[in-house]
């Protein structure tokens, strides 16, 4: 994989083809030592590679291969059903692709509640969605909570320290107080499970029901100025660094 001697295409033209640099740039980039390839620095300017195989990197940061699937970043409203299709005729993801986006045959990659907005992502890539379910990578998500009541500082070392349900401990990542009037307060929670309900439970366990839930980051993407119902798609960066967290 990756041998100089191997049929292949040479690095220059695939950072071109990818936008990453003219070929006449990438040619500095290999004097500079800024390119590896499967975790080597490339130092011959007429290394070939296999872009669909190699692992790529400039700067550090993986390149991932030329795009054969759909990668979306979608804003879940709340009220819509997770799901492609619903025999009950209620809102589905679906009603927010377009007609080439349901020709691509997308799926979603885990869930939200129906009454939980925010950050899904869509694809129609199997492998890649089945490591990013999988147990063994399972990535950080970021969430912001509405609840009820006043959440204090002992509240929150509390929820810090890990809290048990019926189904066992959940002991979060991270817990930050945004903000807090005596009626209500605002959260963000960073878990890296994904059991059913999670955030919800593991508030209304310390007292403060949740009354508006959003998921705003998944590992290291995050949904950024996405509005409710529309889709992007994953930058380069954001592919190449999902790729890396599964381990593909």
């Amino acid at each position: 994989m990756g041998d100089p001697n191997d049929e292949g295409i040479r690095i220059q033209k695939v950072l071109a083809r990818a936008g990453i640099a003219s070929r006449r740039t990438a040619e500095i980039m290999v004097d500079e030592g800024r390119i590896e390839v499967n975790g080597e620095i490339v130092t011959a300017q007429g290394r070939r590679v296999d872009p669909e195989r190699d692992v790529i990197r400039v700067d550090g940061a993986r390149i991932p291969p030329p795009r054969r699937h759909t990668y979306l970043v979608f804003h879940k409203p709340r009220g819509v059903v997770c799901t492609m299709d619903d025999p009950q005729g209620r809102p589905t993801i679906t009603d927010h692709l377009d007609a080439a986006q349901r020709a691509d045959r997308l799926f979603h990659v885990g869930r939200l509640d129906t009454d939980t907005e925010g950050m899904l992502l869509l694809t129609n890539d199997g492998d890649f969605a089945q490591r990013m379910m999988h147990p063994s990578y399972e990535l950080t998500k970021t969430y912001v909570a509405e609840v009820e009541g006043e959440v204090t500082d002992a509240v929150v070392a509390r929820l810090r320290k890990g809290v048990r349900l019926e189904d066992g401990w959940v002991n979060p990542d991270a817990v930050r107080l945004d903000s807090h009037t005596s009626q209500r307060s605002m959260l963000t929670v960073v878990l890296h499970e994904g059991r059913n309900r999670i955030v919800r439970r593991l508030l209304a366990a310390v007292g403060h029901p949740v009354r508006r839930l959003s998921r705003t980051q998944i590992g290291p993407v995050r949904m950024g100025q996405l509005r409710s119902g529309e889709l992007r798609e994953l930058t380069r960066d954001e592919l190449g660094a999902l790729l890396d967290a599964v381990q593909l």
